[in-house]
């Protein structure tokens, strides 16, 4: 009898030990899933070039695909950005940035969408949309002066 308590005690043992390493992977794989960022895919075409981005999932991006397809004309200011302003607002999260990164796409004062093509440090607030993912020949493709720019879902 001894032997069959001691036997089923041990059975029990291994199974709740393979069910909680069960559990812990399934808990890794939930938290995993939770945490990573949604986005969407979108294309930014400028003078035949072809960029592609991601917008982050937030009342701001979404508020800005629903104007897609989007063609606007892109101011230049300060050699290292285009902005477009809207006649109406976005929601907005603004916060303190710091530091621009090339290919960041900001909304700034909830009614510009700015598109950066160089890094810089900065103490303007801006709420993040998205980046653009293939920079390299970004700054050359925008150019000096106001550009046409198209934003699309991809």
């Amino acid at each position: 009898m001894k032997k069959f308590l001691l036997s089923a005690l041990t059975l029990t043992l291994i199974f709740f030990t393979g069910c909680a390493d069960g559990n812990e992977k399934i808990s890794e794989n939930i938290s995993t899933q939770e945490t990573e960022a949604v986005t969407t895919k979108i294309k930014i075409t400028v003078n035949g070039n072809v960029f592609d981005a991601t917008l982050d999932d937030n009342p701001s991006t979404r508020a800005l695909i629903e104007k897609f397809p989007l063609e606007v004309t892109m101011n230049e200011l300060n050699g290292n950005e285009k902005y477009y302003k809207f006649k109406e607002t976005f929601p907005s999260a603004d916060e303190r940035v710091g530091k621009i990164s090339t290919g960041d796409i900001m909304l700034y004062d909830s009614s510009y969408v700015v598109l950066f093509y160089k890094d810089f440090s900065t103490a303007y607030s801006y709420t993040r949309l998205g980046r653009v993912l293939n920079i390299a020949d970004l700054a050359k493709t925008l150019g000096d002066g106001n550009v046409t720019v198209k934003f699309e879902k991809n």
